[in-house]
């Protein structure tokens, strides 16, 4: 096929190429980037997974200067080339490869191309839907493929740490049993057992407790898992996590671990030094300071209570909420009292979008309060109010008045926008942070039933132990649970598993669930329990978002090769889709084609 090559086969990507390699022959292949016909000279940017390089057909060489002029945008071509020097005239900074060019000898077409739907070209983007369609197209440009390579680099640097470290990579099954995991699972019906289905795995939680059951000390896995829920901006149906898990650890160790890899991999990948220790902060004190379990600690503006200063105002709002159990909460935007009432109303209607009823507040004026509520203030609820916020003149003050858990809802989201709005943090650091002590339960309010804050399998701390024995004791276990947060956002979960059978049942007893139900669901994982379970814990960092952290990637979906959409569609392959008749008989499965009409009815 390459006749001009003979027996030989490329030899250089384009980017390898530099000053070094001037005088010698090169073959390169690729797509046309750019083309350039100046009437004599004709002058290809060859692309390859590389970068780019420039290619120049001479008039002089006629039969391959006439292919060249047929050339078009993403046709594939091999290029036989001596590499010469740019004159210093012609360098172009904007290339690695912008000091030498390819004078062609022998061009071949390898394959032409239709015009492309999408172009590949970062200043004029099609609309994503768009460019998802064409996915195969859109990760042509430059700035996917960077990421999609990084995302390899960063993956083979964990392999190679942990391989350092001691640990084995074994993988757990994709088809399983279908276990309550906090989300709902994706089912696959099974053909030879028709009405019984496996599940996805929402994540190998039972496996690597199990690999630990089994003596294999240090586990990690690059893991697929799949969740049926609700997407958003960095949530996918189907993610990748790097599994890991060992025995006989402290929670002590597990952070070792991790904060050392992390150190690895941003060195090796991006070349960036990250500081360790990380700093911890329990759970508690994240939501006073911050109202969420997730803060962004690149900046500060932190949550104030003054449910103390204003609890006998004569603000009735303020004493009715009081009255309920919530609190009054506030935080400080400086330099904000120009804020228009509409820009006040915004951020209001951000409250009112969470759940809550709006926001309140007033405006530092010298050293008193003006606008907004400052007039239900009575003057010493004035001054303390300026005294615990430390608000200085020009500021905006913004109270959220309601439940502990709405005030944190809404101040933690106002945080965050002014954050963003007041560029208040540098763009390109890294501010890890470990939070602990999480509570192992949460009551939900709605049912009317106890619920896991993370997952069932983890062990509480054994001084809470105790609290199991009174209901109303529930909401006081805390459970050895961390997470490992960056810039606001959740890497990694993880925790010190529950290796004692009698604990384990402790907390399925808290969770309603009937010795029938545990033994459905759970049955083979509690048998496990009983043959010398060994103490174990691990962790699970979430490699998509870290790769977004790394990549500052706008979205989850631009460092995933083939992306679902935010409705959980893959626009390039048109899935999910209907299948054929024959395929449902085969499974024993009847579709009941007006059953979206019935459930919204």
């Amino acid at each position: 096929m390459l006749d001009f090559i003979g027996e030989k086969k490329r030899t250089h990507y384009t980017e390898n190429l530099n000053k070094t390699n001037i005088g010698e022959k090169v073959i390169l292949m690729g797509w046309v980037h750019r083309r350039r016909d100046l009437g004599g000279l004709i002058f290809i940017d060859l692309r390859d997974v590389s970068g780019l390089i420039q290619i120049v057909f001479k008039p002089e060489n006629r039969e391959i200067h006439l292919k060249a002029s047929k050339l078009r945008h993403e046709y594939v071509i091999a290029v036989k080339g001596q590499v010469v020097a740019r004159a210093e005239e012609n360098i172009n900074k904007s290339m690695i490869t912008g000091k030498i060019e390819i004078e062609a000898e022998e061009l071949l077409l390898l394959n032409d191309s239709e015009p492309l739907p999408v172009q590949i070209n970062e200043n004029i983007l099609a609309e994503e839907t768009l460019r998802l369609k064409y996915r195969y197209l859109d990760l042509r440009r430059e700035k996917l493929k960077k990421i999609i390579l990084l995302r390899h680099h960063v993956i083979f640097a964990m392999r190679e740490f942990l391989t350092n470290k001691g640990f084995f990579e074994i993988e757990t099954p994709i088809l399983m049993k279908s276990t309550p995991e906090g989300a709902r699972d994706y089912l696959v019906p099974s053909r030879v057992h028709k009405g019984k289905f496996f599940a996805l795995p929402q994540s190998p939680q039972i496996y690597k407790q199990l690999l630990m059951i089994s003596g294999f000390d240090k586990y990690f896995q690059i893991a697929r898992c799949f969740r049926d829920e609700d997407l958003r901006a960095d949530r996918q149906p189907e993610f990748t996590q790097l599994d890991l898990e060992m025995s006989f650890v402290t929670q002590n160790q597990i952070f070792l671990i991790i904060e050392e890899m992390f150190k690895y991999v941003f060195q090796k990948t991006i070349d960036l030094e990250i500081d360790i220790p990380f700093p911890r902060l329990k759970y508690k004190e994240a939501m006073e300071r911050f109202g969420i379990d997730k803060p962004d600690m690149r900046f500060g503006m932190e949550l104030v209570d003054v449910s103390d200063v204003v609890k006998k105002s004569d603000f009735t709002l303020f004493s009715s909420v009081l009255e309920k159990g919530g609190s009054i909460r506030c935080l400080v935007a400086e330099g904000c009292a120009a804020y228009s009432r509409k820009q006040v109303d915004n951020l209001s209607d951000i409250a009112k979008h969470l759940g809550g009823k709006g926001l309140l507040f007033c405006k530092v004026e010298g050293k008193s309060l003006n606008s907004g509520i400052s007039k239900f203030l009575k003057e010493n609820e004035q001054k303390e109010i300026l005294k615990k916020t430390g608000a200085e003149n020009g500021d905006l003050i913004l109270f959220a008045a309601d439940s502990n858990k709405m005030v944190f809802k809404i101040l933690a989201e106002i945080r965050n926008f002014f954050g963003r709005e007041l560029q208040l943090y540098d763009q390109n650091e890294f501010n890890f942070v470990w939070i602990t002590d999480f509570p192992l339960f949460e009551y939900n309010d709605n049912e009317q039933r106890w619920e896991t804050a993370h997952h069932m399998f983890t062990l509480p701390k054994a001084e809470h132990i105790k609290y199991f024995e009174n209901e109303k004791d529930y909401g006081k276990i805390e459970g050895e649970l961390y997470d490992l947060v960056c810039n606001g956002v959740e890497l990694s979960s993880g925790s010190i598993r529950c290796h004692r059978l009698d604990i384990q049942k402790k907390i399925f007893d808290v969770l309603n669930f009937s010795e029938e139900e545990v033994e459905l669901k759970f049955g083979f994982f509690m048998k496990a329990l009983k043959y010398g379970a060994p103490p174990h814990g691990g962790i699970a960092p979430g490699i998509d978002r870290i790769i977004m952290l790394m990549s500052k990637a706008d979205s989850i979906r631009d460092v995933i090769a083939f992306p679902k959409t935010l409705q959980a569609v893959d626009m390039m392959s048109e899935s999910p889709s209907e299948v054929a008749q024959e395929q449902l008989n085969e499974l024993g499965i009847n579709i009941i084609r007006n059953s979206v009409e019935k459930i919204e009815n």
